[in-house]
């Protein structure tokens, strides 16, 4: 489990190098690093929050939480989308993604935020509130996700208003918000 070793701040401009490292660590490839640095400077993601875990200074984990909105005219609470979270391979599996969850909702729910969505592993993310099949319950994802990965979309309500806030289609961050990321394609990897 979970060391006493473990730090979690939010992280400053000074912290990408330490961010890129985790993410190409955690995934084993460049793709979601990508990702990561495109959202950090993407306006349409405000407000971010941008976790780091360190242990014994060295950075190991990160997480990076951006402003979703309704695709529509509607009235846009503030929610978030939890894309991407990455642990360095040996020290996954101790508490330290389960940790930064905990951390960055914590935050959301400070900043106002009512909803967290995630397209991620149905067995991990609902040990972390997160509930499976977020389409059925009135929030379709920004593509198309087929039905056999209806389950990977999730969402969680953080605040008393919760489901309350509203329903419809999700639109995330410009550089999320692109079909290539909501695919599960290997050659792109």
């Amino acid at each position: 489990m979970i060391s006493n070793n473990i730090q979690i701040r939010e992280t400053n401009p000074n912290d990408l190098n330490d961010i890129m490292t985790v993410v190409k660590q955690g995934f084993g490839y460049d793709k979601e690093a990508e990702l990561v640095a495109g959202l950090l400077t993407d306006h349409t993601a405000e407000p971010i929050v941008s976790l780091l875990a360190f242990c014994n200074e060295e950075a190991i984990g990160h997480i990076l939480f951006t402003r979703a909105r309704f695709d529509s005219e509607q009235e846009q609470p503030m929610m978030h989308i939890l894309a991407p979270l990455a642990v360095k391979p040996q020290y996954q599996r101790q508490g330290i993604g389960g940790a930064l969850i905990k951390a960055g909702i914590k935050l959301l729910q400070e900043k106002g935020s009512h909803l967290v969505f995630v397209l991620g592993h149905k067995e991990y993310y609902p040990k972390y509130g997160f509930i499976s099949g977020a389409e059925n319950l009135g929030y379709p994802p920004p593509y198309p996700i087929p039905e056999k990965y209806s389950d990977y979309w999730m969402v969680q309500p953080i605040s008393d208003k919760g489901f309350d806030a509203g329903k419809g289609k999700i639109k995330c961050a410009d550089v999320l918000n692109q079909p290539e990321h909501w695919r599960d394609d290997e050659s792109d990897k």
